[in-house]
């Protein structure tokens, strides 16, 4: 990652450790062009859906009005995250307080389509 420019990778593990997400940021230079498709869920665009600005996870959840935060988490929020919709607004601190969910790029031209 560090050899071609490319932010480091992004980890978030459960509170159970049974689940994880790995984010790989690519460095999308003037040189580099890529191309993404991914198959958003109905649970990924009920959170597109739900976004509005900065969102705690919490906040998200009662959007959605789901009780259980491991399903909320292993269904909802860690698919979001790995398909490039929502991003977190502290990468390099996943578990902390402060952490807030927003919508990336992708995440706001699904949003517009919806």
């Amino acid at each position: 990652m560090a050899s071609n420019d490319s932010p480091p990778p992004l980890y978030e593990i459960d509170d159970d450790r049974a689940a994880f997400a790995i984010r790989l940021p690519v460095h999308a230079g003037a040189h580099a062009t890529r191309e993404v498709t991914t198959e958003v869920t109905t649970e990924v665009r009920r959170v597109v859906a739900a976004m509005n600005g900065e969102l705690s996870r919490q906040e998200l959840q009662r959007l959605l009005g789901l009780a259980n935060p491991d399903h909320f988490r292993k269904a909802y929020l860690l698919p979001a995250l790995a398909s490039g919709m929502l991003e977190m607004t502290l990468p390099e601190a996943p578990r902390s307080s402060k952490q807030r969910y927003r919508l990336t790029a992708a995440g706001q031209r699904v949003k517009e389509r919806l």
